[in-house]
């Protein structure tokens, strides 16, 4: 670690979440819970991570997506439940398209003509995915609502509707993660066969 005062911080941090009796999570590398014999006992989780891009409008849509992913053994990641007041966004973002295991697009009539963030996440995801194994799924591309996906992408990737039928699309979305995550093997994380 560069910065021994950063190591130092968050070292307060966690002693006092676990002093307060709660667990303390820290995104990446696992969990640090409370324990009376021994003082504290840490958990490595790596769950795969899912980076679920979306435009505001379809926001309530994208966080029953994130609450599905989570439950179902996932890490997603949604910027407005992982960025940090005082970040910078645009570099947190592209760190966390780099980190994920996997991309999920959120098409909507709302986000395929809209200019500005959606668009530039998907370039950078498109560049992420063109640097990994021609046959490794990294872009999954979702459709919230009945809308023509960008050339670009309706070209090279097949998409999962969660339209009219949100439970099937989601079990087909989660069925294609946890067989690519078994597919690349060891290392990327266990998925728990869970209920969307």
């Amino acid at each position: 670690m560069a910065d021994p005062e950063f190591g130092e911080q968050v070292a307060q941090i966690v002693i006092r979440g676990l002093m307060a009796g709660e667990k303390v999570e820290i995104d990446g590398l696992g969990v640090f819970y409370p324990d009376d014999r021994q003082y504290f006992r840490f958990e490595e989780r790596r769950p795969p991570q899912v980076f679920v891009a979306y435009v505001d409008e379809d926001r309530a849509a994208a966080e029953r997506l994130y609450d599905a992913l989570e439950a179902a053994g996932f890490a997603p990641w949604m910027d407005k439940r992982k960025l940090l007041p005082g970040q910078n966004w645009p570099r947190a973002i592209e760190s966390a398209i780099e980190a994920s295991d996997f991309f999920v697009a959120c098409f909507s009539q709302n986000s395929v003509a809209k200019k500005g963030g959606f668009q530039a996440e998907i370039r950078y995801a498109l560049d992420c995915a063109r640097q990994l194994p021609l046959d490794e799924i990294f872009l999954v591309p979702v459709r919230l609502s009945a809308c023509r996906l960008p050339d670009a992408i309706a070209r090279e990737y097949q998409y999962v509707d969660l339209l009219p039928d949100w439970s099937r699309g989601i079990r087909r979305l989660l069925a294609t993660l946890r067989k690519e995550v078994e597919r690349r093997g060891p290392g990327r994380g266990r998925i728990e066969e869970v209920g969307a």
